[in-house]
């Protein structure tokens, strides 16, 4: 029996599984996959000349990388349907002002690997819990929410990641997470 290849679908859902934040830096044009790819990241950092555009209507297709999943998540349902009807790119101050990027940065390859800096220094099990309660608050009901913040806080509260913080405040130092 054949192996199946994996697709860029899989790519995508392979991205949104990682318990870690995710952040993409864009330049130049950010076009139909590359764009549905991006849309994947937690965070979008692109330089002020960036094009992004849902390419597939100009071949005579539709997204078929979770586009469709993603873009209503970001923008409302008139950009959605722009985006992809037309498949006309928009610039990187467009695509801030709808959603489509976190901000704008002159080198965000420099931006994001700062951004990763930030949030590599934070507890490693609060950033996990964070991206797992963002995830659910964009999706289920504001009960599960609750439920899922009372959860996951039971959780951190009082363990090593959390302890550390308080020690790292406290003695005005960066915090050391092991393991």
């Amino acid at each position: 029996k054949p192996i199946a290849a994996p697709t860029l679908q899989d790519l995508q859902d392979q991205i949104e599984a990682l318990d870690k934040p995710v952040i993409a830096a864009l330049h130049g044009v950010v076009y139909g996959a590359g764009m549905q790819l991006a849309l994947g990241a937690d965070i979008r950092i692109a330089a002020p000349e960036t094009k992004l555009a849902v390419m597939e209507m100009k071949w005579g297709i539709v997204p078929d990388m979770g586009g469709m999943v993603l873009l209503p998540k970001l923008v409302r349902g008139d950009v959605l349907r722009l985006m992809t009807y037309t498949a006309q790119p928009i610039g990187a101050e467009q695509a801030e002002r709808w959603g489509l990027i976190t901000q704008i940065a002159e080198d965000p390859l420099a931006a994001a690997m700062a951004l990763a800096t930030t949030i590599a220094g934070k507890s490693p099990s609060a950033i996990k819990a964070a991206k797992r309660l963002t995830a659910l608050a964009e999706t289920g009901t504001e009960t599960e929410v609750l439920r899922a913040e009372s959860r996951e806080q039971a959780a951190l509260l009082g363990r090593p990641h959390q302890m550390e913080v308080i020690a790292a405040e406290f003695g005005k130092r960066p915090a050391v997470f092991k393991d």
